[in-house]
């Protein structure tokens, strides 16, 4: 008897010991699992970047920090930027940062208190144009875009287009019906371009010469790269787009050309800036870290040749040369301030010629 009770209280200590291990067992498994999604923190990040550059930002982010995802959630700079500005005013930001937009735009939420001032790591070696004179700064750029013609070759033949040199060129009636152009109020191409018109021209005179160009346009887009697209496709002469889309389409074969207007064009820096309302505050500050970092500006530079570390930037194929000395002195403060007037103003002007949205 004595034996049976012993045998029987092994037993029941080894099932005891055996379900208490595989309890363990799916406990630790379940925290293993459990580890890697609790653990990565999540970013909304608003933008204004081309489509293209997303992802490999995204994977050249995350292989410096595996902890930290991006949630991209971009359209074009004036949509996004309305986007934004209609969520402060209900009292709901939706990003953790603005990234990759006009500097003029970022001016503006910022006019609404809602950039918190950060100075990334590394802040030093930007160019000054890049970043916001404050210490510490309330935005900071990477790069640069600016404005361009872009003006298909076999089309201005089949319809004796001569090419422009200059904007004043493309008020001449030959171009009639021929010109496509991005709205301002969806796009941050067509507003910088409005704006270097009114800069470089003075008020009255910017106003009468988009009077002029309005006779000659066939349509207005919601997007900055439309334009130069539609040019490249033959679907119009002339596009009146940015420079970065233009030299895309040439490597691709497009039989278009670039013009720089000799007297100036528009351009703007793209900036980014940590929104007061984060709730991850931690992780923004390190996406603003690595965006300025050389690592990051190498992936920039693979699509634009004019970066806010000079000494890394590299040529990009199908930039016009002398992009960089054709660049206006833009001020944007004056473009910030100005924005929701100039908007207005063209809207009421313009927006019958615009395309639907959609």
């Amino acid at each position: 008897m004595r034996y049976i009770q012993m045998f029987f209280r092994k037993n029941l200590r080894r099932s005891v010991l055996a379900r208490l291990g595989v309890a363990f067992f799916v406990l630790t498994l379940g925290l293993l699992i459990a580890l890697p999604v609790n653990a990565v923190t999540r970013l909304t990040v608003y933008t204004a970047l081309e489509a293209e550059e997303l992802e490999p930002l995204r994977k050249a982010f995350r292989a410096e920090n595996p902890d930290i995802d991006i949630n991209w959630v971009r359209d074009s700079t004036g949509i996004i930027t309305a986007k934004m500005l209609a969520e402060i005013d209900a009292g709901n930001p939706q990003a953790d940062v603005f990234l990759g937009t006009s500097a003029t735009s970022l001016l503006v939420v910022d006019s609404k208190g809602m950039l918190l001032p950060y100075a990334p790591k590394g802040l030093s070696k930007l160019d000054a144009k890049f970043r916001d004179k404050r210490n510490p700064p309330h935005w900071v750029g990477v790069d640069a875009y600016a404005a361009v013609v872009c003006y298909n070759t076999v089309e201005a033949k089949k319809y004796n287009l001569p090419k422009p040199s200059s904007w004043q060129d493309l008020l001449k009636p030959v171009y009639r019906n021929h010109l496509v152009m991005p709205n301002p109020n969806s796009s941050g191409t067509g507003f910088l371009t409005v704006s270097s018109w009114l800069q470089m021209m003075g008020e009255n005179a910017g106003w009468k010469f988009m009077d002029k160009i309005h006779e000659n346009m066939a349509r207005y887009t919601h997007s900055g790269s439309k334009p130069c697209r539609l040019a490249a496709a033959g679907e119009h002469a002339i596009g009146i787009s940015f420079v970065f889309r233009g030299a895309k389409l040439i490597k691709k074969g497009a039989p278009i050309e670039l013009v720089l207007p000799i007297e100036g064009i528009g351009w703007e820096v793209e900036a980014s800036g940590i929104l007061r309302t984060t709730k991850k505050l931690a992780a923004a500050k390190k996406l603003m870290d690595w965006h300025i970092s050389p690592n990051a500006m190498r992936v920039f530079n693979q699509y634009l040749p004019i970066i806010a570390i000079p000494e890394m930037a590299t040529p990009v194929p199908h930039f016009p040369d002398n992009t960089l000395e054709r660049m206006i002195d833009n001020d944007f403060d004056w473009a910030a301030s100005n924005r929701s007037r100039i908007l207005g103003k063209w809207q009421k002007r313009y927006d019958a010629k615009s395309e639907p949205k959609g």
